[in-house]
């Protein structure tokens, strides 16, 4: 009797063992996968599959501005990022988010940047804009006209771009874009995220510093690897 008892109860714990063993890799595996989807959630809030990216696709150290082509003081940040980007041409990239604060201008110029992505012309036609500002949105001035004027001298296919500005697919990154600035709590423009951080405080000496310990930091590691 003792030793029947004995052979239940090792059964009994064995056959325990066996669910543990294969329940467990199945319940890490769940964990596994919900961490992963949260991480690629916070991550695309930053960076999306159709933001405009300048640089390297595959740099270690990611600057995302959130930029609205209306603000004089985004304006005044690109010969900063562009130089930054020429003092780490293989280690820096630029992500641009949509960020239209300034209204009707603010979204007709972003309208036409997606369309210019769309063609291969970002970036002629992004630095075209900035270095033209005051001919479009100077004190809330809007001239769409002179927007497209500018952005085709630059490289836009107009035509084509007409026929681009309002689609489905232009409002649906413009949409995104705006979902982000909202879960990303951005309140001004430009704001920096410099590998995910938060610029903060914030300033063009800050944004340097910021950039600077990031690729030392990167480079630190490679030759400890």
């Amino acid at each position: 009797m003792y030793k029947k008892a004995t052979f239940i109860l090792v059964g009994a714990l064995m056959l325990t063992a066996l669910i543990v063993i294969v329940a467990r890799p199945s319940l890490l595996g769940m964990g596994a996968e919900a961490a992963s989807q949260d991480g690629a959630q916070a991550e695309n809030s930053l960076v999306r599959s159709h933001s405009p990216i300048l640089g390297p696709e595959e740099a270690p150290v990611t600057i995302v501005e959130f930029f609205d082509p209306a603000c004089e003081a985004c304006r005044a940040f690109y010969p900063l990022t562009k130089r930054i980007q020429e003092e780490y041409p293989d280690q820096v990239r630029l992500v641009v988010r949509y960020t239209p604060f300034h209204g009707d201008v603010s979204d007709t110029a972003i309208r036409v940047l997606e369309v210019a992505r769309r063609q291969d012309v970002f970036q002629p036609v992004l630095e075209a804009l900035l270095a033209r500002q005051s001919q479009w949105a100077a004190h809330g001035s809007f001239d769409e006209a002179a927007i497209l004027d500018i952005a085709s001298e630059a490289g836009l296919d107009r035509a084509a771009a007409e026929e681009q500005l309002d689609s489905p697919e232009v409002q649906a990154v413009i949409d995104q874009d705006k979902e982000d600035v909202k879960a990303n709590q951005i309140r001004q423009t430009p704001t920096f995220f410099v590998n995910g951080e938060l610029l903060d405080p914030f300033g063009m000496q800050e944004l340097v510093d910021a950039v600077n310990r990031e690729v030392t930091e990167v480079a630190g590691e490679d030759d400890a690897s």
